[in-house]
């Protein structure tokens, strides 16, 4: 399972507007908790296929942003 590692940024599209980009960088990593660069402290879980962790950072709504592990880097090119 990818997980989410200290230093490294991920990112998502948003699910209304593809042209926005949503990410995030690790500054710290523990067991149950990543807490990112602005301070927010994220508990990842396991994506439904148990290939990567992910985490909703604006928190869980219909249409809230999701990231996954498997993004890594600053967005598409």
């Amino acid at each position: 399972m990818k997980c989410f590692e200290p230093g490294k940024t991920y990112w998502t599209r948003s699910i209304g507007d593809s042209e926005c980009i949503y990410t995030i960088t690790v500054a710290r990593r523990t067991a149950k908790t990543i807490t990112t660069t602005e301070g927010k402290t994220l508990h990842p879980k396991p994506r439904y296929d148990n290939e990567a962790e992910f985490v909703m950072p604006h928190g869980r709504y219909s249409m809230a942003a999701s990231i996954d592990a498997a993004h890594e880097g600053s967005g598409p090119r």
